[in-house]
């Protein structure tokens, strides 16, 4: 059986007080910091036989303490990237809402947007599934690989894996800073969920 675990990165500022993200470069603040460092002793008893992370720095800082405890090295593939947020990167919900009214409530309602600059989940789904399916297929069978994601990344990640329609992708909860999800394959029964958003 191989196992994905995907490991979503330690908190940020932004995230602290509501900023999209999306693929600006923002780093981990203290508390991300000290989070990624103790949660990287429980991610170690998964004993990972490869860690990837995304090229951004709150995953790649989340990663590091990983990295020295089992003595694997990082390597990055953007694929592993959070959605593009257009020109919602930078700003708060409450900012949205007044500049883009509609779209906020599309938002809301979990409801495709309208605005172009964002990047469609779809396509979010699709390449972040083409990242796992690969880092899947060079840790090989009944292997383990950690993959160090973000929110939005690693929910796209889990559906396409899991091949789940459209209708159902806002029926996954949101992955927390420094939690994990895993995804086991089997060759009888294909990817299933064996745990989701834990602590």
């Amino acid at each position: 059986m191989t196992r994905l675990i995907l490991w979503r990165h330690g908190r940020t500022e932004w995230n602290l007080i509501g900023r999209f993200q999306g693929q600006l470069d923002v780093d981990l603040d203290e508390v991300g910091v000290a989070q990624a460092d103790e949660a990287s002793h429980r991610v170690a008893a998964y004993e990972p036989d490869m860690i990837v992370s995304s090229d951004l720095r709150r995953t790649a800082r989340t990663a590091e303490p990983l990295s020295a405890l089992v003595g694997k090295q990082v390597s990055h593939d953007v694929r592993l990237r959070e959605r593009y947020f257009g020109t919602w990167q930078g700003l708060t919900m409450t900012e949205i809402r007044e500049k883009y009214p509609e779209d906020a409530e599309r938002w809301a309602r979990n409801e495709t947007i309208a605005e172009p600059s964002i990047e469609r989940f779809g396509a979010v789904v699709d390449r972040v599934t083409e990242g796992f399916r690969e880092a899947a297929a060079r840790v090989g069978d009944g292997g383990t690989a950690v993959l160090v994601v973000h929110g939005a990344a690693a929910r796209a990640g889990v559906v396409g894996l899991l091949g789940w329609p459209e209708t159902m992708w806002s029926t996954l909860g949101v992955l927390g800073n420094c939690h994990v999800t895993e995804l086991r394959h089997s060759s009888t029964l294909g990817w299933q969920l064996g745990a989701h958003n834990v602590a």
